[in-house]
């Protein structure tokens, strides 16, 4: 009998790449669309806000709520990401990240809906000490199959690197948006700065919309992942800053986002203040998310418009 290879990469690139997904079908309702924009601070601060209460109630007559475009980024977590499932794939989840979220949307979103999700593997890429997978999914409308959005999360597995002799990425897809990567915060004034509380109670909140990750919840798992107590869930945290750039920068209007790309930088804990700071570059927002009481960046993106905006 042959010992086993512990020497052996935990990822088999052929397989992960190959690996076919399941479609998946789900629903969702105006009472999700509503749940939603509470879980990312819409009309927090104030109950009457005019730029907001159509998130949550049917204002002056209109026969249904809107919705906010990052609701969009629930859509790849209605079944969970499924990576577990993914054969060639060996990782810790303990020591997973998601790093970055895209999203492109196609048309505004229905306040309520019947989705068929499409999900592949876009990308995998092998950091050494990591790998960065690359998972997309694009959802349709069940009824007529009109595609409505695509987002592309790339998720970071630490301690699962090492399976490839070249330093290039082990990709077939690329971004529509070449710098969509590269992205440099300006070092002039920005055009728009907007202040946001995290209610104490915002990531059990949140969580109702789907993640329910204990990390955002027990005080006992986040303190065995090394924080002092449950932080913010990432994609809530990108949610403030979207909904900041639409209050801000398109006067209200959540359908003139195009495309939102956003990289985690840093936790934040419910309780904390954030301050997102926005360039308006032509049709593109570049902005910027900080915690006030500690003074570090958590967040940074760009928010692509249909159109040029002002202020």
């Amino acid at each position: 009998m042959t010992s086993p290879d512990h020497s052996a990469p935990a990822i088999d690139p052929d397989l992960v790449i190959s690996h076919k997904f399941s479609e998946i079908s789900f629903c969702y309702t105006e009472r999700d669309v509503a749940l939603y924009a509470l879980g990312i601070g819409a009309c927090a601060g104030d109950a009457m806000d005019e730029k907001e209460l159509k998130y949550v109630y049917h204002r002056n007559g209109q026969k249904l709520i809107q919705v906010l475009p990052t609701f969009a980024a629930l859509f790849p977590f209605a079944k969970g990401l499924e990576l577990e499932n993914v054969r060639g794939l060996q990782y810790d989840p303990k020591l997973l990240l998601h790093g970055q979220q895209y999203i492109e949307i196609y048309r505004p979103l229905p306040s309520i809906g019947s989705i068929v999700n499409k999900v592949a593997i876009a990308g995998l890429h092998d950091k050494g000490k990591a790998t960065i997978i690359e998972h997309e999914t694009t959802s349709y409308l069940k009824e007529s199959g009109e595609v409505l959005c695509m987002n592309r999360s790339t998720i970071y597995l630490r301690g699962s690197g090492g399976f490839s002799s070249s330093s290039h990425p082990y990709s077939y897809k690329t971004y529509p948006d070449n710098q969509i990567l590269h992205v440099s915060v300006p070092k002039h004034q920005p055009t728009a700065v907007y202040e946001d509380t995290i209610q104490q109670s915002q990531a059990l909140l949140y969580r109702l919309s789907g993640d329910y990750n204990p990390l955002h919840s027990d005080p006992m798992i986040a303190q065995a992942a090394g924080f002092g107590r449950p932080i913010l869930h990432g994609l809530c945290t990108l949610g403030f800053a979207v909904r900041a750039i639409i209050k801000c920068i398109c006067n209200g209007e959540q359908t003139t986002v195009r495309n939102i790309f956003g990289r985690f930088l840093l936790h934040v804990y419910p309780g904390e203040t954030l301050v997102t700071e926005m360039w308006l570059e032509g049709s593109r927002v570049i902005y910027q998310t900080k915690v006030k009481e500690r003074n570090r960046a958590v967040l940074s993106g760009y928010v692509l418009l249909k159109h040029n905006s002002s202020l």
